[in-house]
């Protein structure tokens, strides 16, 4: 894989964490009506997607990479579990959003997974 393809590997799975922390962020407020314990989950999590950009970024190495598939992994199943809970409730989560989480988190597995991939070949 050349230069190229590797930063864009790296910054697209960036990205991907980021904006899933981001979105994460923004469902706190409006879940704090379904309960503490959704909006405890989105800040904690969204923080933790956001923090997790830097390990990609700066390149940290494969066990970054295997903890932060697994922790995203994880959110990607609590987070359809508390939307799926606070559903009744249009307006605390927006479908949209929770759709958008998903991609971006599952996106992030699959070119984190790459990157470990590309360097085992190494």
């Amino acid at each position: 894989m050349n230069k190229l393809n590797k930063t864009i590997l790296y910054f697209g799975a960036a990205f991907c964490t980021g904006i899933a922390g981001i979105l994460h962020l923004v469902l706190v407020p409006n879940s704090i009506i379904a309960g503490i314990e959704y909006a405890a989950f989105f800040l904690i999590s969204g923080v933790a997607q956001l923090f997790w950009v830097l390990p990609v970024v700066k390149q940290w190495g494969r066990i970054w990479y295997i903890v932060g598939i697994g922790g995203t992994a994880i959110m990607v199943g609590l987070t359809g579990y508390a939307l799926a809970n606070i559903a009744a409730d249009p307006q605390s989560a927006p479908p949209g959003v929770a759709v958008a989480i998903e991609i971006f988190q599952v996106s992030y597995v699959v070119m984190t997974g790459m990157i470990i991939a590309r360097n085992r070949r190494k």
